[in-house]
């Protein structure tokens, strides 16, 4: 055989391999694309509901939190970019009663994905806070006869409706920080993933399982720990009403409000200063994402101290179930 059938032969062996593989494996790039493509796109409105997601989808799903780390959702608005990244998804989980205010806009931007509601099959509370607010200071002002002290109540009427005013008008949205609720919200999304992807649905019902149990566990540590505890605390702002409800607590505040954002006014320090004498309470609470100052301020008043009762409504360290568990921790040294 001579040098150039060699050659030949040579080319033929190494050639045809190769463009086999280039066939077939193109094709199997091809199909693993397919496959990351099939994962359902999945958004959430804010951290827990973004972690609930990932237990349940794990690695058959997407999962994307949509309000930045460090921001309250409570105001949150979505940019442009936002918008667009919502456009893209399959399915977007919220927490619904009017917490998500942006919600409305999804249908006007011809949103044609899916919304999960996770605030399904919940009795939702609406305390009306604004009305109270409103009867409590008109009756002030028909006790009260100086034109001074008038004028002041007129002015904390304002400072109140200010603080208020975004105030969720549908109810309180806070249902996560109820571990039992927190079920309702974690089977929700287990539901809308087993339908929009119900090949894997027997894979999204069992972690859903999993976790309902870890729930489960929560709830009666909790409901074990302080049953034999005092009842009343008092919280930074409205947030954990279904909470207090579940565990047979009493909620004070020093915002009335929903929502954290505003200042309490003198008066109302001094009604709290003196809620919190009466009740012989000890710990002011306050939150991580606002100024600690306001319940610094109450506790030097009453000899306290301030401790975190956390709405887990802004990304920090941990998990739900870990920071549900320093919540009780705390709420021990305040009540037990």
């Amino acid at each position: 055989m001579n040098s150039q059938s060699k050659m030949a032969i040579i080319a033929i062996v190494v050639v045809i391999p190769l463009a086999i593989f280039a066939v077939y494996g193109t094709d199997s790039a091809k199909n693993t694309v397919e496959i990351e493509n099939s994962k359902l796109k999945v958004i959430s409105s804010f951290y827990p509901l973004h972690e609930f997601s990932q237990h349940i989808g794990q690695d058959k799903v997407d999962t994307i939190l949509l309000t930045p780390i460090g921001v309250e959702p409570h105001d949150w608005e979505p940019t442009i970019k936002d918008v667009q990244k919502i456009q893209t998804a399959d399915l977007i989980i919220i927490n619904g009663i009017g917490f998500e205010t942006w919600v409305e806009s999804l249908e006007e931007n011809n949103f044609s994905g899916i919304i999960i509601d996770t605030s399904n099959g919940i009795l939702v509370e609406n305390p009306e806070v604004h009305e109270e607010v409103h009867e409590e200071v008109h009756e002030e002002v028909h006790e009260e006869v100086h034109e001074e002290v008038h004028e002041e109540v007129h002015e904390e009427v304002h400072e109140e409706e200010s603080n208020d005013k975004h105030n969720h008008s549908l109810g309180d949205p806070h249902i996560w920080l109820n571990p039992v609720l927190a079920k309702t919200q974690v089977q929700n999304i287990a539901n809308g993933f087993s339908n929009s992807d119900p090949e894997n649905r027997e894979f999204y019902q069992k972690n859903a399982a999993a976790y309902v149990k870890q729930l489960d566990d929560l709830d009666s540590k909790i409901r074990t720990d302080l049953s034999s505890c005092k009842s009343d605390f008092i919280a930074f702002h409205d947030a954990f009403s279904y909470f207090a409800n579940e565990y047979g607590l009493t909620q004070h505040t020093i915002l009335s409000s929903n929502n954290p954002h505003g200042e309490a006014s003198a008066r109302t320090l001094e009604k709290v200063i003196s809620e919190a004498k009466d009740l012989n309470i000890k710990v002011i609470f306050s939150e991580e994402a606002v100024n600690q100052k306001t319940s610094e301020i109450i506790a030097n008043e009453i000899g306290g101290k301030v401790l975190i009762l956390s709405p887990l409504e802004v990304v920090t360290d941990g998990t739900y179930i870990s920071k549900m568990n320093e919540n009780l921790e705390n709420l021990k040294e305040a009540l037990c």
